[in-house]
């Protein structure tokens, strides 16, 4: 495993978080990993998506909640 650069957007503005190296590989982990840092709070926890959803399930939640235009190690996400 190794860390990923991901350049994203929360509500509009641009962020940049470099992810650890024990985040779990692929799009799935970090997007998960990037809704657990913004809204990880218990009253949230039900909105958040699950482990069994695809990836576009993921982002589509993600984008719900002001997550967008995700880049991971200059691939887009979304």
């Amino acid at each position: 495993m190794t860390a990923a650069t991901v350049r994203y957007r929360f509500n509009g503005e641009p962020r940049t978080w470099t992810s650890p190296a024990q985040i779990e590989p692929g799009l799935h982990g970090i997007v998960m990993h990037l809704l657990q840092l913004h809204f990880g709070d218990g009253e949230n926890s039900l909105v958040m998506p699950t482990a069994e959803d695809t990836d576009d399930q993921v982002l589509e939640q993600a984008a719900r909640m002001g997550l967008t235009d995700i880049q991971v190690d200059g691939g887009s996400a979304r």
